[in-house]
């Protein structure tokens, strides 16, 4: 008898979680990364089922573990929130990220972010926006059907999908980000000195009420302590008038 052949058992493709490139260029677009990443996880701390990351290789094609790219931040609704060391499509329910930022630099080039823009178009991504904190500038595109449309006007939009709205400014780093709340995105140390500011008027203002207070009892024993005396310079009166009286002298008597 021949040997039996055991068919070939193909060896599992692995999926790279660094591509070898920096995250960022330069502390203005590694600000902004952190800022757009911190605020939108803030927006949605409290839903377990929107996953958000920054520089996180996604992977939308099983087996193609060069069909990837890092944006700068992205937004998985339908997903739990947890460690990843990439973002692999196929073992994400097949969701892809709903919504992409990237934040360009001087390195950057016209054409590197068309082909980013391409990739995210062409797999599923609903909503991308493209900031460049040099220049100022604020693009957005929706999906409309299998297509990016772009948004004609970015000052005052609204993202469908996470509720927030832009506010470009005028000149270089001057956007503004406000949540659904209307308060503006704060990276984690804004939010931790905000928390520390409030703490301090809360302390401050039990303080003033403790003050009030003691003010407050200081002069509810002064005006007992006057009562008292008022009462006791009444009874002093009352015991002359009537020795007065005693004596025979009305002490009414002028």
């Amino acid at each position: 008898m021949g040997k039996t052949i055991k068919p070939l058992v193909p060896l599992p493709t692995e999926y790279p979680e660094d591509n070898g490139e920096p995250m960022s260029e330069n502390t203005l677009q590694f600000k902004w990364i952190v800022l757009i990443k911190e605020g939108l996880e803030h927006v949605f701390r409290d839903d377990p089922n929107v996953f958000i990351a920054g520089d996180l290789l996604w992977y939308p094609v099983q087996g193609a573990k060069k069909v990837r790219l890092a944006p700068d931040a992205m937004v998985a609704f339908g997903r739990p929130k947890g460690r990843r060391g990439s973002y692999l499509q196929w073992l994400e329910g097949g969701i892809a990220p709903q919504v992409v930022f990237e934040v360009l630099s001087p390195g950057n080039s016209r054409r590197e972010m068309d082909l980013k823009r391409e990739f995210y178009e062409q797999h599923g991504v609903e909503e991308y926006y493209e900031y460049d904190p040099d220049e100022g500038t604020l693009e957005g595109w929706l999906r409309v059907g299998d297509q990016f449309q772009r948004i004609a006007e970015m000052d005052g939009f609204v993202s469908p999908r996470l509720g927030i709205r832009f506010k470009p400014g005028v000149g270089p780093d001057s956007l503004t980000i406000l949540g659904p709340d209307g308060e503006p995105f704060r990276t984690l140390d804004d939010h931790a000195q905000r928390s520390k500011d409030e703490k301090r008027r809360a302390d401050a203002e039990r303080r003033r009420a403790r003050a009030a207070k003691r003010e407050a009892e200081a002069n509810r024993q002064r005006a007992d302590e006057e009562k008292r005396q008022a009462q006791a310079e009444r009874q002093r009166a009352d015991r002359l008038a009537a020795k007065l009286r005693e004596l025979g002298i009305d002490p009414l008597d002028d």
